[in-house]
C-alpha cells in the first residue's frame, strides 16, 4: 500500500472518527508535547488529514468515550459498511447494527468477500442484528465465510448478546430472547460478562437432523457406522438446530487423538457426504475424562474454526448417549474452554462462555 504525505496543506483542527475509534483503549493522556504540524496522508484514494497544535498551546489530548452505538449511528452508506468485529473463542464474526431493517445491508456475495482474511476484514462469519419477530425481541441472522447461511451459530449468538448489550447500553445481568433459523434462542449476560445460552433441546431424529444414516437407537444415530474415503468411522449426529457429526473414532481403532488430524483433509469429505443432505459439520472429540473432553471441528460453510458452540453442545450429548461423559462437561477448544450442560429436568442445553469486541471498523463494499 503507498501512502505519499503532502506538505502545505490547510487541515482541519480536528478528527473526531479517529477519536471515536480508538478511544476505547486510548483513555486520556496528560502532558503532551508536540510540534506544529500540518500534514495530508493519502492512503490509496484516500485522505488523512492530521494537525496538531504547538507544545505551548497544547497540553492534552483526551480520547473521547464510544460504544458500538455511537460509532455506527447514522454513519451507513451504500459504499460504506460500519461494524463491530467480536469473537467467541477465536471464533470471530463481523456484528452489524441492522435493526432498522428486516433485509441484510448487504449481500452474500460481499459476505464472502468481508470474510477474506487476505482481501477483506478477515472473519468466521457476519452477523446480522434484526428487529424482532414473533415476539422475540431481536432477530439473529449469520451468513458463513462462503456466504452460505446456517440456521444459527452458538458462538455467535454469545457475540450477538453482548453487542445488543452494548448498542442497547445494558449494564449487569441481563437476557433477551433472540429469533434464530433453529428457532428461539435466550442468551444471559452474567456479571462477570460471560455469556450463558438456553440452546434448547437436541434433535435426535435421523430425519430431522437431516441424514440418511438409519436410526440405531430408536429413531436416532448413535454410534452408527459411517464410511469416509474407505475408511469406517463410528457416528452420533445430533442437531442443535443445525447439523452435527460427532465421531470418537474410527471402528475397532483407538480412541482419537485429535491433534493427530489432518483436519482440511478429512473435514470437507464429512461435511459433504452423501448421508448428509444438508451438510454437516463434524466434530472429532477426545475423551480426557467423564467431565473433560477436547475437540476439533470442521464447520460446514466456515471450515476448520477455534470453536463452535453448537458443536461442543452435540458433542456433549453425543458422549452422553454413547455412555462416554457425564452432562455437566468441560470441553476443550482449539480457542479455549466452554462449560456445557444437558440437564435432565428440562431436556435443555446450557452453554457458557465469553465474547469479545475486537474493533470498530469501516468496510468498502
Amino acid at each position: 500500500m503507498e501512502i505519499a504525505a503532502i506538505n502545505t496543506v490547510s487541515v482541519a483542527p480536528h478528527s473526531r472518527l479517529l477519536s471515536n475509534t480508538f478511544s476505547r483503549k486510548l483513555g486520556s493522556v496528560s502532558s503532551l508535547s508536540l510540534p506544529s504540524i500540518k500534514r495530508e496522508y493519502r492512503v490509496g484514494s484516500a485522505r488523512l488529514r492530521v494537525s496538531a497544535a504547538s507544545s505551548s498551546s497544547m497540553d492534552a489530548v483526551t480520547a473521547e468515550k464510544t460504544s458500538p452505538s455511537s460509532f455506527l449511528e447514522n454513519r451507513e452508506s451504500k459504499k460504506v459498511l460500519h461494524f463491530v468485529k467480536y469473537h467467541g473463542l477465536g471464533n470471530d464474526f463481523i456484528l452489524v447494527d441492522n435493526r432498522d431493517s428486516s433485509e441484510p445491508k448487504i449481500t452474500q456475495e460481499q459476505v464472502a468477500k468481508l470474510c477474506d482474511r487476505n482481501f477483506g476484514v478477515g472473519a468466521d462469519g457476519v452477523i446480522f442484528a434484526m428487529p424482532g419477530v414473533n415476539g422475540a425481541d431481536y432477530t439473529m441472522r449469520i451468513f458463513n465465510s462462503d456466504g452460505s447461511e446456517p440456521e444459527m451459530c452458538g458462538n455467535g449468538v454469545r457475540c450477538f448478546a453482548r453487542f445488543i448489550a452494548e448498542l442497547e447500553n445494558l449494564q449487569g445481568k441481563h437476557s433477551f430472547t433472540m429469533h434464530t433459523g433453529a428457532g428461539l434462542i435466550v442468551p444471559e449476560i452474567q456479571d462477570d460478562g460471560q455469556v450463558m445460552v438456553d440452546m434448547g433441546i437436541p434433535i435426535l431424529k435421523a430425519q430431522d437432523v437431516p441424514t440418511k444414516l438409519p436410526g440405531t437407537k430408536g429413531e436416532a444415530v448413535v454410534q452408527a457406522e459411517l464410511v469416509v474415503d474407505g475408511v469406517t468411522w463410528n457416528v452420533t449426529c445430533v442437531s442443535m438446530g443445525n447439523p452435527h457429526c460427532i465421531t470418537f473414532g474410527t471402528k475397532g481403532g483407538p480412541n482419537l487423538k485429535v491433534d493427530d488430524l489432518n483436519l482440511p483433509e478429512i473435514g470437507p469429505k464429512f461435511e459433504h457426504h452423501e448421508m448428509f443432505p444438508a451438510r454437516t459439520n463434524t466434530e472429532f472429540v477426545e475423551v480426557l475424562s467423564r467431565s473433560h473432553l477436547k475437540m476439533r471441528v470442521w464447520e460446514r460453510g466456515a471450515g476448520a474454526t477455534l470453536a463452535c458452540g453448537t458443536g461442543a453442545c452435540a458433542l456433549v450429548v453425543a458422549a452422553v448417549l454413547e455412555g462416554r461423559a457425564n452432562r455437566k462437561c468441560t470441553v476443550d477448544l482449539p480457542g479455549g474452554p466452554l462449560e456445557i450442560e444437558w440437564r435432565q429436568e428440562d431436556n435443555h442445553i446450557y452453554m457458557t462462555g465469553p465474547a469479545e469486541a475486537v474493533f470498530y471498523g469501516s468496510a468498502l463494499l
